[in-house]
């Protein structure tokens, strides 16, 4: 309350105790940064003192690995973010330091820190690629739904689109071509492995063309979305920032109940409904309001870094009591 304005509580969903925070899990794009793509120095401050009070922070977004730079200074030891809605896992700390200015994923200009940076080490620790022949269904079923869908194909090397696709982001290693020419490799050995297809309509409403891309194509992938305009996400099927969070969670031994999640977009519904606690930002999507268990204050008033100073603090008071 006060300054910082109405944080609902979240408590967990199953009964009994509330466990310990172990792992804080935050989307980076209208959740972590601020709508300038800065990272505050209250929430600078706020990560810094979850790593020291002993809990991991994961990045969980739909950006690529290369618009990483932007929060790489703040990553923790462990150096993991999952990138692409769950299609990467990135080890920050493997990649180079040069930096250029860049686009996310919705096409809004990111932070000039924002890196374009190459793999100086093993940059992908995990990727759960979306098969070729997958996505050429995808966009096969949505030329015929949505006429006039536009199409950028995501590999673990960069982006290539059409030549329709708007100029989100001109790449001058990019290659144009129709989704089907980008996508023709015989066999996904014979290429860079593809992180999601991107599906653009001019005309039709964001969460109109999300339903209508869902109704024709989601059993062939994961469909979603994070950006204002009517541009979809598209994934391998059961690819998500919620099931390859739950792998990392897993191979630490870490519950759901465990985990305090953050997020804003409809590619973040998943996560929030499966962690143990979880906040919708108060810039947040109605389906992600209705997906968290409690809400916090939007990110340009440091929503997450309120959240994390309350954990620390009902943590401290439980160590002096």
């Amino acid at each position: 309350m006060g300054e910082d304005g109405p944080v609902t509580s979240a408590p967990q969903r199953p009964d009994g105790p509330t466990p310990a925070t172990r792992l804080i899990a935050t989307d980076l794009d209208g959740t972590l940064l601020r709508d300038d793509k800065s990272v505050s120095e209250r929430t600078v401050a706020a990560l810094a003192a979850a790593e020291e009070a002993g809990i991991a922070v994961f990045f969980v977004t739909g950006r690529p690995a290369r618009w990483m730079g932007v929060v790489s200074d703040h990553v923790q030891g462990h150096g993991l973010a999952i990138c692409a809605n769950g299609a990467a896992v990135v080890d920050l700390h493997a990649m180079d330091r040069h930096t250029a200015d860049g686009q996310t994923t919705d096409g809004q200009t990111a932070d000039r820190h924002t890196s374009d940076r190459q793999p100086a080490g093993r940059e992908f620790v995990q990727v759960r690629p979306l098969p070729r022949i997958t996505a050429l269904k995808v966009v096969e079923a949505l030329r015929a739904a949505a006429p006039g869908t536009s199409f950028a194909v995501e590999l673990t090397t960069g982006i290539n689109y059409e030549p329709q696709y708007p100029p989100f982001f001109q790449d001058p290693g990019a290659n144009v071509a129709t989704a089907e020419e980008l996508l023709h490799e015989a066999t996904d050995d014979d290429a860079a492995p593809v992180l999601k297809v991107l599906a653009h309509h001019a005309e039709l409403a964001p969460d109109e063309f999300l339903e209508l891309a869902r109704s024709v194509a989601g059993a062939y992938a994961s469909i979603t979305r994070s950006s204002p305009t009517s541009l979809l996400e598209i994934s391998g099927p059961g690819v998500s920032k919620a099931s390859t969070l739950a792998l990392c969670c897993e191979e630490r031994g870490i519950s759901p109940a465990e985990v305090v999640a953050f997020g804003d977009m409809p590619n973040d519904v998943e996560m929030l409904g499966w962690a143990g606690t979880s906040y919708a930002m108060g810039n947040a999507h109605p389906d992600v309001i209705a997906a968290a268990s409690g809400r916090t204050v939007a990110n340009n008033e440091d929503g997450v870094a309120l959240v994390i100073e309350r954990i620390l603090a009902a943590r401290a008071s439980r160590t002096e009591a």
